[in-house]
C-alpha cells in the first residue's frame, strides 16, 4: 500500500456510490433467489486430478444450498434416472430450485454456474459450451428451434445465452421441476433399427431434450460458459 495521510472522511463505498448498477448486477445474477441446487455427477469412479482441481475451483452463491451426488458404474442414462428418482422422492432434496450435471471429464470456468443461473428465468435447461473430443470437434448445440425438433450442430454466437433445441450434459444446469413435467424415463440411450422405418439412435441428453422442446420448454446454450472436454488418454483439453 502507499504512504498516505489520513483524514477524517465520509466513504459510503463503491458499491453504495453505484447503487443502481450494483442492484442491476444482484437483479441480473438471480443470488436474491432460491437458488438450491443438487450437483449429479455420473462417473465410472475415477476422475483425473486435473479435473478434480478444476472443480474445486467451481463458485457457488454465497449461503445457497449445494450438495454433489456422485452415481458410480451405472450406464449414463440409467444414472441419470436414478439420481432424479432418488432427488424427487427425497424429503429435502424434493424441494431444492435446480439440478446441475456435471460429467467426469467435464471443466467448467470457476463463474460458469453463476452464469448460468442468470438465464433460468426464461429457460428449462441452460448449459455451458463444450465441444466432442477430437480435431474435428463439434459444438454441443444442437437444432434451430424455429418448428421442426432437429438436432443439426449449431455455429455458436459468441458470448450470447443462444437458444437451440438440445445440449450435452457436461455442464448443464435444469429445473428440478422440468422432471415432474416430462415423463419417465427421462433419460434413454437408443440404438432401433426398424424394418421399413430406418434406425433411430439417440444418447441419452438428446433422447430427454426431444421430449423436452416437444413439450414447448426452451432451452439455451450461454456461450461465455466456455467448458474444456479433457482427454485422458492424451492429456488434451479440448
Amino acid at each position: 500500500m502507499k504512504p498516505q495521510i489520513v483524514v477524517s472522511d465520509i466513504q459510503q463505498g463503491r458499491h453504495n456510490a453505484d447503487l443502481n448498477g450494483a442492484t442491476d448486477r444482484l437483479v441480473r445474477g438471480n443470488t436474491y433467489k432460491n437458488l438450491s441446487t443438487v450437483i449429479v455427477v455420473p462417473t465410472r469412479g475415477l476422475i483425473a486430478a486435473k479435473v478434480v482441481q478444476n472443480w474445486m475451483g467451481l463458485m457457488t452463491p454465497m449461503n445457497q444450498k449445494a450438495i454433489r451426488i456422485f452415481v458410480e458404474n451405472m450406464e449414463v442414462a440409467d444414472a441419470y434416472n436414478s439420481a432424479i428418482d432418488m432427488i424427487l422422492a427425497h424429503p429435502e432434496l424434493s424441494k431444492w430450485k435446480y439440478v446441475l450435471t456435471l460429467e467426469e471429464d467435464n471443466m467448467p470456468p470457476p463463474d460458469g454456474l453463476l452464469k448460468l443461473y442468470e438465464s433460468m428465468d426464461r429457460y428449462a435447461a441452460v448449459g455451458g459450451l463444450y465441444w466432442t473430443k477430437g480435431p474435428g470437434g463439434q459444438p454441443m448445440c444442437y437444432g434451430t428451434p424455429d418448428g421442426i425438433v432437429d438436432f443439426i450442430p449449431q455455429i455458436p454466437q459468441p458470448d450470447t445465452v443462444q437458444e437451440v433445441n438440445g445440449l450435452g450434459m457436461g455442464f448443464t444446469l435444469f429445473k428440478l421441476d422440468l422432471f415432474r413435467q416430462i415423463e419417465r424415463p427421462w433419460f434413454k440411450t437408443q440404438q432401433v433399427f426398424t424394418p421399413g422405418a430406418g434406425t433411430s439412435a439417440y444418447t441419452q441428453d438428446l433422447w430427454f431434450f426431444q421430449k423436452v422442446r416437444e413439450a414447448g420448454h426452451r432451452v439455451a446454450c450461454d456461450t461465455r460458459v466456455r467448458v474444456g472436454h479433457y482427454e485422458v488418454e492424451s492429456d488434451l483439453v479440448w
